[in-house]
This record gives C-alpha cells, structure tokens and sequence, in this order.
C-alpha cells in the first residue's frame, strides 16, 4: 500500500483525498476519542491493552465500538511495514450530523479514521529533559483519551515557552501527569507513580513499566505524589507510547539527581527495550 495511504470510513486512500464533513462533531465540538498504537517492525505493541483503553474512551462518552478487535487488527495491517518503527494514530468521532446542536444525534454513523507514521528517534533519551510543574486546568475525565485536548496544548506550549520539553500537572498539591505523558518517581529507592483514576490517562507504557519492575524484583507502589516529594525525588520520568522512557534531570530549573538520567531509569529502558526485542 503507498506510504502515504490512510484509512477513512470503510476505504484506504492517499492522505490528500481524505476529507470529512465540516458538519462533522469531531470538528465542530471536540466530540470523540483517539488511540495512538506503537508498532515495531511490522508488530503490533500490547494490541489488546490498547484496545481495551479504545473502549474504555468510548463508554467514558457513551459512543459504541464500531468494530470489533480482529477489524481493527484487519484495519490496521495494510498501513504497516515490516522494516521501520511505526504508530498506528485511530481516531473516532460521533461522525456528521445534520446540524449543530449539542445534544446527540441519532442513527449517525461514527467517523473511523486510521493513519500511520513512522517513530522517530527522540534526540533526549539519552540526556534527558527539562520539564516545569503547572496547576493542572484540565477536566475531570482524563482518563478518557478524548480528542479534546485543548488543555493539554495550553500546557506543553506553555513548557516549550520556558525552554522545557514537558509540563508536569500538579492539581491540589499532588502530581496527576505530563501534558502529554505519564510522571514516575524514584523516592528512597522506591519507582512511584500516581494511582489510575479519573485525573489521569492510563498509559500502556506506565502499565508495562509496572509489570516489568514486578516480574525483575524492582520495588514500585501506586501511589499519590505530593510536590514536595516530587521535588526531592532522586529520578523522575515521563512516559508514553511514542517516547517511551525519558528521565526528567532539570525541574522547574533546578538539577535533578545528579542531572543525567539516574540508575533506575537505565535499569527500566534496558528491561523495556529487551521486553520489546521478544515480541518482535
């Protein structure tokens, strides 16, 4: 299939010829969600665990699946190649109504639009990143990967303005997530992140991370983060499907640790990169 090919409503076709309604609630309101999928060399990474979270967002906004798992799978596998590092990006709307009007429509097919892109490398895994902490002014239902993501815009501009890479969301004195990550911190030797709620998104690479450090005997809790134990933390992390792990060793100005990425982050990304080396 051309490399640039996306898939659009039940057809693949060139980037360039896929349109939607301008009467589409995705465009007009927001109304929808999205998955993003890593894929190594042609392989789908946690395929399930993905789609599950899929269909968590979609009951979080009341929309139905419209597609089973093996249909996404056959939806997907004509956009991958077998000899580059990809992400399969899936987004869902509640498709075209014949109006504007806030209230659902009925008997509306969803919109279904799936695109592939390659991974590139990230220049800071290796040194790491600056990040700032900010309130967080996000809505209550972050746990569901809505395309609204307006917010969450606001803040990683706001970081990149300060010559940060990422901002780190506080919300009543306590650490929910990145912008567009989840956080982990190394407290006295212990891998620390927030607990699965609403305030925020439940990232596969979070997940797989914890699964990792239980199988090699790596001490973890989830648990809530206040800023001050963030700001005496020894590591922080960010995490997500596309960026994997990326040490945090500058926050809010101020060295982290010893300001290179810690013993514990390179213990995870060996664990990780071999975890992703035995499902190729």
């Amino acid at each position: 299939m051309a490399s640039k090919a996306v898939y659009l409503n039940g057809s693949y076709m060139p980037l360039a010829e896929a349109k939607i309604s301008v009467l589409d609630r995705g465009f007009l309101f927001g109304d929808g969600v999205y998955e993003v999928i890593p894929a190594y060399y042609g392989k789908l990474f946690r395929l399930d665990d993905h789609l599950q979270r899929l269909e968590n967002s979609l009951a979080a906004i009341r929309l139905t699946n419209p597609h089973s798992r093996d249909q996404w799978q056959a939806i997907f596998a004509p956009l991958l190649a077998a000899d580059k590092n990809q992400y399969i990006y899936l987004q869902i709307t509640r498709g075209v109504a014949p109006k504007r009007d806030h209230a659902f429509p009925a008997n509306v097919a969803p919109t279904v639009f799936v695109m592939c892109s390659d991974i590139l490398p990230f220049a800071d895994t290796d040194t790491g990143i600056a990040a700032v902490t900010m309130d967080d002014s996000r809505w209550k239902l972050c746990h569901a990967k809505a395309i609204t993501l307006l917010a969450n815009i606001l803040h990683r501009q706001a970081a990149l303005d300060q010559g940060s890479a990422e901002a780190i969301l506080v919300k009543d004195g306590y650490v929910t997530e990145g912008a567009a990550s989840n956080v982990f911190v190394v407290l006295d030797g212990v891998l620390v992140t927030p607990p699965k709620g609403n305030a925020i998104l439940p990232g596969i690479t979070r997940d797989v991370l914890l699964e990792l450090a239980e199988k090699n005997s790596v001490a973890w809790r989830e648990d809530a983060i206040s800023v001050a134990q963030l700001n005496c933390a020894s590591e922080i992390w960010v995490t997500s499907s596309t960026r994997e792990i990326i040490a945090v060793v500058e926050l809010d100005g101020v060295k982290v640790g010893e300001g290179v990425p810690g013993p514990l982050w390179h213990t995870m990304n060996g664990l990780l990169q071999a975890y992703k080396q035995s499902l190729l």
